[in-house]
């Protein structure tokens, strides 16, 4: 069973320019994500699949390969992760002739997941035989407190007879969120289903800081606390 990872890097970031090399504590932001992926125990090869050489360099530099360049029309805003994905399996599979069992895709973005989580993920899809599997966390703020807004006029986000407001933190149904760190697909059902998550999916859950994910300046800048105070190691 070949288990590949791959991490998505495009250059053209907008609201941060190279903001996936941009430096955190004295490294590219995408070093963190390398590093851990290499000391997994279950992950076969570590791709990164981008459109841009700086990232390309600097990502060989800290140990993952970079055996393509992603095309142009895969690096806009627009594009989204499953086309990504799909080219970088038919570039192994058709050029190096590497067949692809099980897919990681982990995001330069996630600088605090751990080696563990990602075996963690990895070993829940072998056990379970889901169709994927993500990381989650417990949502920063509960749905049930949230509001729609049409022009001035507010009304409830989560239409319901109980009055959620009434209701202590503690006391509302626990709420989970994506949070981008981890997605672990088998590799037909990318390919069938063109998704990353859906069918049989499962969770493993991480905690707020572990799921942290850096894409303002503002996040980086809580990130780089984070790590001065050794909230992260």
């Amino acid at each position: 069973m070949n288990i590949v990872a791959i991490i998505p890097a495009r250059g053209s970031s907008k609201r941060i320019p190279y903001k996936n090399i941009k430096k955190l504590a004295g490294k590219p932001l995408i070093a963190y994500t390398i590093r851990e992926a290499l000391r997994s125990k279950t992950l076969d090869r570590i791709i990164v699949s981008t459109e841009n050489d700086k990232i390309a360099k600097i990502s060989k530099k800290y140990g993952a390969e970079v055996p393509f360049k992603r095309p142009a029309y895969l690096a806009r805003d627009t594009t989204h992760s499953p086309p990504i994905i799909k080219h970088a399996i038919e570039y192994l599979e058709k050029k190096e002739k590497y067949n692809v069992d099980i897919v990681v895709i982990l995001q330069p973005t996630s600088p605090f997941r751990k080696a563990e989580h990602i075996d963690l993920a990895v070993k829940k899809m072998i056990e379970t035989n889901a169709d994927s599997v993500a990381s989650i966390c417990e949502a920063s703020y509960p749905p049930y407190w949230m509001k729609k807004l049409k022009k001035d006029k507010i009304s409830p986000f989560v239409k319901s007879k109980i009055d959620y407001h009434l209701l202590e933190g503690q006391q509302l149904p626990k709420v989970y969120q994506l949070n981008g760190a981890i997605y672990v697909v088998k590799r037909d059902f990318l390919m069938k289903k063109n998704k990353i998550i859906d069918g049989d999916a499962r969770a493993i859950i991480m905690d707020s800081i572990h799921s942290l994910d850096v894409d303002t300046l503002l996040d980086f800048l809580l990130a780089e606390v984070v790590i001065k105070n050794g909230l992260f190691k």
